[in-house]
């Protein structure tokens, strides 16, 4: 199938061109970081676009900018509808990964952002695969440690919080790895750079909690209710650095790596360094749910058309 090729942006509550998107140097959000995002992702499946968890995705989405007081002046269903519109408008017949944010805009450069500050809001859109090998990828140990909620607050997708992660990204890449582990402020697995992250040892999966600087990830809730409903255990507790070489299976979930198989950590393989069983069980009925094949979640799913 040949790649489309998205004309159109939403921008401020209408529908324009890349190119007619501007704003001013002097934006807020392009000095400070002052952006909250979201990843969603559109999957085709030959008859329909189908988005998953549209709703929860809305939901963080205004969540996140109340931690700083940074105000989405749009409603939850405007900005729902504006996401399958903007697929629509663009023809989207492929699969696709949605971003939707919003900033603050001109307003020098004053640090006391407060809800009356100017702020715009922005959807975009384009052609997305897989963004890992399927078959698992390594991972490192990341000497940068994971953001914590005693000085810049993880379970709000800022925009300014990817700076970690960014660091944490570039040092992996640096040592030869597909992809960073960060540890939390204790020592302990947090997640990846831009995944959660999951343990299974000996039947049971295990995920670090919030209070690891952990965020309370779409993907990684939906693992979780997949997971008991195919009858797996899994265990929200803090995981020491060293557990993780103990592990059978490790795997990476969230929008754009969807659920990835970690193979190797630190040099040392994973179980037999393989995608383990229990992580292609929980992937099948993911791809299942995320193409509309699986009618008992279906509440999950949005159509565009």
């Amino acid at each position: 199938m040949k790649s489309f090729a998205p004309k159109f942006v939403w921008f401020d509550g209408r529908y324009v061109r890349d190119s007619e998107a501007n704003v001013s140097v002097m934006t807020h959000a392009i000095h400070y970081g002052t952006s909250v995002f979201e990843g969603l992702r559109g999957y085709w499946n030959s008859k329909n676009l189908n988005i998953f968890r549209l709703e929860d995705h809305v939901k963080r989405f205004r969540n996140s900018g109340k931690v700083y007081s940074i105000t989405l002046r749009f409603t939850d269903r405007q900005i729902s509808d504006a996401i399958t519109a903007l697929c629509r408008k663009n023809n989207a017949r492929q699969s696709c990964y949605i971003r939707p944010f919003y900033f603050v805009g001109r307003y020098g450069i004053n640090l006391h952002v407060t809800e009356k500050s100017p702020t715009h809001a922005a959807i975009v859109m384009f052609p997305f695969g897989d963004l890992f090998n399927r078959n698992g990828i390594s991972a490192g140990i990341s000497s940068w440690r994971r953001i914590n909620d005693s000085s810049t607050p993880p379970l709000a997708k800022m925009g300014g919080n990817y700076l970690n992660s960014i660091l944490a990204t570039q040092e992996g890449k640096r040592n030869g790895y597909d992809e960073a582990i960060l540890l939390d402020h204790l020592g302990n697995i947090s997640e990846a750079p831009g995944e959660n992250i999951f343990l299974v040892r000996d039947g049971k999966m295990i995920t670090p909690p919030s209070s690891s600087s952990a965020l309370e990830g779409i993907t990684r809730s939906s693992v979780i209710e997949i997971a008991r409903d195919l009858g797996y255990d899994t265990v929200e507790r803090e995981i020491p650095r060293t557990e993780i070489y103990f592990s059978d299976e490790v795997f990476l979930t969230g929008t754009a790596a969807e659920i990835t198989p970690i193979t190797s950590v630190d040099g040392k393989p994973v179980g037999n360094g393989k995608a383990g069983r229990i992580t292609q069980k929980i992937r099948n009925v993911y791809s299942d749910i995320a193409m509309g094949r699986n009618k008992k979640y279906s509440r999950w799913i949005t159509p565009v058309y």
